[in-house]
């Protein structure tokens, strides 16, 4: 069993308005699931991009739009996104919004314009 603490979880911002606070992954014990926590301040939006795994998010505070021109998930909800399907997350609410997200280890993400991501360095 591996615990990660809070206080001991890396942070990272891939890009302004976005925090993700990354709780299990491969390297933190989990051979077959990533978990984060993410933040999303009002009004940002992530670039729209692929990943070749499920992903679903479960939103804790707020609201987020989670596909391009997709409905509004508020808290207490949860959406996954299938494999394949573009995904651009986004809080277009005036109070910032929180989701716990989780796939299965190993997955890598494609931006809209074809550059590949791979795998970033909160789920390795």
């Amino acid at each position: 069993m591996t615990i990660v603490r809070a206080a001991e979880a890396p942070q990272f911002t891939p890009q302004e308005g976005f925090t993700i606070t990354a709780l299990t992954a491969p390297s933190r014990g989990a051979n077959e699931t990533c978990t984060w926590r993410l933040r999303v301040d009002p009004g940002a939006r992530s670039g729209p991009h692929t990943l070749d795994r499920d992903e679903t998010f479960v939103v804790i505070t707020g609201a987020l739009r989670v596909t391009p021109d997709g409905d509004l998930v508020e808290a207490g909800g949860a959406v996954t996104v299938p494999a394949g399907a573009p995904i651009a997350v986004g809080n277009p609410a005036a109070e910032p919004a929180e989701a716990v997200v989780a796939i299965r280890a190993g997955f890598s993400a494609t931006m809209a314009d074809g550059t590949a991501v791979g795998t970033p360095p909160w789920a390795v």
